[in-house]
């Protein structure tokens, strides 16, 4: 029998060694490619990150930069509006900048030009204006002189040096007369700064500076000097960078100066070797610069880890695993045996650490301050977090027909019960992702009302359990802070606007006196279309800030009267060929509506090639929802890159070809927000005939009216009927007028009525002028006004 054992040991050792060659060769592929494609999947990462880092790199040096042009205008205007300069003038007016954290800023300085013969006079008058020490050193063969008069250090180790003639300096010189000749701030080539001349070889870096003039406003306006701003290269570049590089970049600004001649300005060097390069211009006042960074890829997230040579280590030693495993299987029972043990515990391993795992996830649940819930494919709640009780008042349980009557939910105006079918649950229980879904919590835990932001989406199935997961959070402090907000700007539009219609009015008194061919008419004429411009970017911007919170006044709105008034407006005025399809009878408010027309149909007709006609197409077509109409204006104009088209409803954001054509960005933006308040959507594709195509969706009437009028009440003037639940598809409510929107009014009318009184008692010749009081009428109706003609109009 031993005889028969030993033979039949050696087919089964025969066969465990070709078996377990070839899992050794499956697994050593398997291994090196898995190992390959994490390296690869490292290194475009690695590019990304570098891409993104030296994206925020530049962005940083052009905002400072241009943050620093900005302060030293502001500058230079407050200098030349005063009749005469004293050092506390300087000082009072200079010392924003000691506070406004100038990286690399040495010192500030006014700098005035003298001739030679003006030097004595020149140094008593200063002298007498505050600067009692200085001493003009004028620089022999030079017939003009250029002295700091006032001086500002911004960094604890510089000193002063008035009264020297900058002359010595041959590249300041340059960027003052370039400064004075331009009118404009101009940056100097690189050089030493005379106030770090004298330290040690090491301390001293390359440095230019800023150079504004000063020029008075009158009609002969006067020249006064400059302010100039001294900054350290090195020191800017490393406080610019601390933050965007995150000591991972190399990183080096050259400067061109005037020349030609690329000099560098400064260089940041960090630990390793940069494998990965990437440089961009950078506009520097009137120059341009160039930024070059670098970046060792194994020291960038995302590629330096030891991933990729751990799973190498990992796939040979469990090739290896396998192998043994695999000949042990073709041996002996025993050996198969003890090998299922160690596997097996192998599993306990990973058990327990699943088990830790899944207290982690619920303690990290139990800590975020957001509610989350997740439900079942039947909407049964599957798990939730004590933030999410919080918020809505009770335990989160029960279907998706009990939750409206469970939790008290209603729409933001706080009296339409919100729809089930609605809900970010249910919707992500129907495969489709929400954002932002406002809706207004109140029950007994909430009283007075809560109102929370919801984003619902659906889970992935590959976890092995369809449903759909929500977070939300409390927004009631942010809409409070809103609504606050949109006072302040109907205030502020008052105000910047009562000045503006004095001065138009004061420029056609002028003009009407002033002769046809006399050049100051077209100066005047000039002021009127600024004064215009200003006054549409106003209302504009007051549109933009005030278009979510208007109360909505729902009426039947023919659609077919309202487009023709628009495009007889614009029409007329821009020579445009237009048709008309059927069109609807829809639910909506009419001013907010004409708003959102007379912005499309206006941009169809703005956007256009030179020497094309424009034209425009208004059509209409039953939505995808049942009860609703999608409207479509076609235009054949410029058209928008499909790179743009997700961006251009955003607030100040235009197409790149738009750049040629006069707009703020912001007509898009208030279009979507009256779109998204009558609970609809807009969006844009290609003309299939050229052009764009733009599209909203807004409920359509129904055919028998419901006997209401602006204000959201019955013709017998009692208050609609309730009912206790809205299906998707449905017309939006009326939007009332609560005690919330009468508060809003009231402090609207009082602080305008205040500033109204103010102007009346400082500003000559406001009673000779149309009056413009906002609470003439309904404030609150009169946020969204009418747009402004083509010539003012803000696409």
């Amino acid at each position: 029998m031993g005889g028969r054992e030993s033979t039949g040991a050696g087919p089964r050792r025969y066969v465990g060694v070709p078996a377990a060659a070839l899992v050794v060769l499956i697994g050593l592929v398997a291994t090196v490619l898995v190992t390959a494609g994490l390296w690869h999947a490292q290194q475009n990462g690695a590019q990304r990150v570098m891409e993104q880092r030296a994206t925020m790199a530049l962005s940083a040096v052009e905002t400072e930069t241009a943050r620093y042009q900005t302060l030293l205008a502001t500058l230079a205007a407050g200098i030349a509006a005063g009749e005469t300069l004293t050092w506390e003038d300087f000082d009072k007016a200079s010392a924003p900048l000691g506070d406004a954290g100038l990286i690399g800023a040495a010192a500030v300085a006014y700098v005035v030009p003298v001739t030679t013969d003006g030097v004595a006079a020149a140094q008593r008058t200063w002298r007498s204006r505050g600067a009692a020490a200085l001493a003009l050193n004028p620089d022999a063969g030079e017939s003009e002189h250029y002295f700091p008069i006032f001086t500002r250090i911004l960094d604890a180790g510089g000193s002063s040096r008035i009264g020297v003639d900058l002359n010595t300096v041959p590249e300041l010189v340059a960027a003052l007369k370039v400064s004075r000749n331009t009118g404009r701030t101009a940056a100097s080539d690189t050089y030493v700064l005379l106030m770090d001349r004298k330290r040690p070889e090491a301390r001293r870096q390359q440095s230019f500076v800023f150079a504004a003039p000063i020029w008075t406003r009158a009609n002969n306006p006067e020249f006064r000097g400059w302010v100039v701003l001294g900054l350290r290269g090195t020191d800017f570049l490393a406080g610019v960078l601390a933050t965007a590089s995150q000591r991972q970049l190399d990183a080096a600004l050259i400067a061109t100066d005037s020349d030609g001649d690329e000099v560098p300005l400064a260089q940041l060097r960090v630990p390793g070797d940069a494998d990965l390069h990437w440089n961009d211009p950078v506009r520097v006042a009137d120059r341009e610069w160039r930024l070059e960074l670098g970046a060792d890829s194994h020291r960038l997230p995302g590629a330096g880890g030891a991933l990729p040579a751990t799973v190498f280590g990992s796939g040979v030693t469990l090739t290896a695993l396998l192998a043994w495993l695999v000949y042990l299987l073709a041996g002996r029972r025993a050996r198969a045996e003890r090998a299922v043990e160690e596997a097996t515990a192998d599993l306990r391993s990973a058990e327990e650490q699943s088990r830790r795992q899944a207290g982690l996830l619920g303690a990290i649940m139990s800590s975020i301050g957001d509610g989350v819930s997740v439900c079942d494919e039947n909407g049964r709640i599957m798990l939730h977090n004590p933030a999410a009780d919080a918020i809505l008042g009770t335990r989160l349980d029960g279907g998706p027909e009990d939750w409206q009557r469970r939790f008290g939910l209603y729409r933001p105006d706080g009296r339409t019960p919100f729809p089930p079918d609605e809900t970010p649950l249910v919707q992500g229980l129907r495969g489709e992702v929400t954002n932002g879904v406002e809706i207004l919590v109140r029950n007994a835990s909430h009283p007075e009302g809560m109102l929370i932001s919801v984003d619902g989406r659906p889970l992935d199935p590959s976890g092995g359990q369809r449903g759909a997961v929500a977070v939300f959070r409390d927004i009631t402090e942010l809409r409070r802070y809103e609504t606050d907000l949109s006072i302040f700007a109907g205030v502020v539009a008052h105000d910047l606007k009562a000045p503006l219609a004095i001065a138009r009015g004061h420029a056609e008194l002028a003009r009407e006196d002033v002769e046809e061919d006399a050049e100051a008419r077209g100066s005047l004429d000039r002021i009127i279309v600024a004064v215009d411009r200003m006054d549409a970017l106003i209302e504009t911007l007051l549109a933009y800030s005030t278009a979510r919170d208007a109360p909505l006044r729902i009426a039947d709105v023919e659609l077919e009267p309202l487009v023709r008034e628009v495009l007889q407006d614009r029409a007329a005025a821009a020579g445009a060929e237009f048709t008309i399809g059927p069109l609807p009878v829809l639910r909506a408010d009419p001013a907010m509506l004409r708003h959102v027309l007379d912005n499309l149909i206006g941009n169809a007709f703005k956007y256009v090639r030179p020497g094309s006609v424009p034209r425009a197409d208004i059509r209409a077509e039953p939505d995808d929802r049942p009860g609703w109409s999608r409207i479509e204006v076609a235009d054949a104009g410029i058209g928008i890159p499909d790179a743009d088209k997700s961006r251009v409803f955003e607030q100040f954001q235009r197409a790149e070809g738009a750049a040629a054509y006069a707009g703020t960005g912001l007509g898009l933006a208030i279009c979507r927000r009256i779109v998204e308040r009558h609970g609809g959507r807009i969006g844009v594709a290609d003309n299939p005939g050229g052009g764009t195509r733009f599209f909203f969706t807004v409920p359509t009437a129904t055919e028998t009216g419901t006997g209401q009028t602006e204000t959201g009440q019955t013709e017998t003037g009692k208050e609609p009927e309730m009912t206790p639940h809205i299906p998707p598809g449905s017309k939006i409510p009326p939007e009332p007028a609560g005690e919330e929107d009468a508060d809003v009014r009231a402090a609207l009318e009082r602080a305008l009525a205040e500033r109204a009184a103010i102007l009346d008692s400082r500003l000559p010749g406001v009673s000779a002028l149309p009056a413009a009081d906002p609470s003439a009428h309904d404030p609150a109706a009169a946020r969204l006004r009418a747009p402004v003609p083509d010539h003012q109009h803000q696409d």
